[in-house]
């Protein structure tokens, strides 16, 4: 007799499917039993309002935490960039699996760079944290650009380029590549440019805090420096008191590994990183004031080590006034 299949939770979008669907075939591989998905519609999706203005954090976790808190799933897929900091008693992360590009990329029209995109071009994107990187960089740099809002999916956001409404949009590398979308990609924004969302490039698989069989085998998947530089990232964003539509971003990458990963060399996995830098920003929308810091230090064995090195680098930043930078701070 085949075991009862696995429900997994997951959000309709496109995007979700395809990572959900990636998972689910993993979870089938570890545990033997086929896993079915369960399309569940969260108020970030059906809201037309912007992330910001409907409080970013959890709008797309909270239908599908409820689902499993009811029984109706037995585990969920989010992206990990929207799941609030604050950890329910009743769930548990149980893998963060090994993370894809973190980076920010541009689509853009005549398959321009963002250095190459005439004067007063209109940039879209939905996010504060884009914004103030984007406007502190053309600062710097002498471009003419303009940030504009923009919400919806991959294919809406695209097709605002495609229909001359827009220069170009700013999406995440990682939502391309799972898309089997990466050939749209016309410039990889590095990190020195625009840091990227805590936590994002990685999903979070949650499940029931009680389901012990789940979690174990769920485990399997866990990528530990993963599952450490998000951790940190994390860590800084709650230490900010920021939510995840604030204008934050923050990188805790392995300094021996993503330069040459940056170029397209795979053979730095290899190497052994005894060291993680976590880098943080917060700043004003316009880009006309950033906060920008790092700090380095062991590769963290333990959760309590990743989060004291996230909190420790929230401490300086607010030091240097990251707390006025963030319009109203997340209760």
């Amino acid at each position: 007799m085949t075991e009862k299949a696995l429900r997994l939770g997951t959000r309709r979008s496109k995007l979700a499917m395809a990572q959900s669907g990636q998972v689910a075939d993993a979870v089938s591989q570890v545990t033997g039993r086929p896993v079915e998905l369960v399309e569940i519609t969260t108020y970030g999706d059906v809201s037309r309002e912007h992330l910001a203005q409907i409080g970013g954090t959890g709008v797309f976790v909270a239908a599908l935490r409820e689902a499993l808190a009811r029984g109706e799933v037995d585990f969920a897929v989010h992206s990990l960039k929207d799941l609030p900091t604050a950890q329910p008693d009743e769930l548990v992360l149980a893998a963060v699996p090994e993370r894809e590009d973190p980076r920010d990329v541009i689509v853009a029209r005549d398959a321009l760079k963002l250095t190459d995109l005439p004067r007063g071009a209109r940039i879209g994107t939905g996010s504060p944290r884009r914004m103030a990187q984007l406007n502190a960089y053309a600062r710097t740099h002498g471009l003419d650009i303009e940030t504009v809002p923009v919400r919806g999916n991959v294919d809406t956001r695209v097709g605002f380029v495609h229909k001359g409404e827009l220069d170009a949009v700013v999406l995440a590398a990682a939502g391309l590549n799972r898309l089997g979308r990466a050939d749209e990609v016309t410039d990889f924004l590095s990190v020195d440019t625009v840091l990227p969302a805590p936590g994002q490039g990685a999903l979070a698989i949650e499940c029931a805090a009680d389901n012990a069989d789940l979690i174990a085998a769920l485990a399997r998947l866990d990528d530990p420096l993963t599952r450490a530089a998000v951790t940190a990232e994390r860590s800084l964003l709650a230490a900010l008191e920021a939510g995840c539509s604030a204008p934050v971003g923050a990188l805790a990458d392995l300094p021996p590994l993503s330069d040459p990963l940056e170029r397209g060399d795979s053979r730095a996995d290899r190497q052994i990183v005894k060291e993680m830098r976590l880098r943080g920003v917060v700043g004003t929308t316009d880009g006309t004031t950033l906060v920008q810091l790092s700090t380095t230090g062991p590769v963290p064995g333990t959760q309590e080590q990743a989060m004291a090195l996230g909190r420790e680098l929230a401490t300086e930043m607010l030091a240097q006034g990251a707390a006025g930078l963030m319009g109203e701070r997340a209760h």
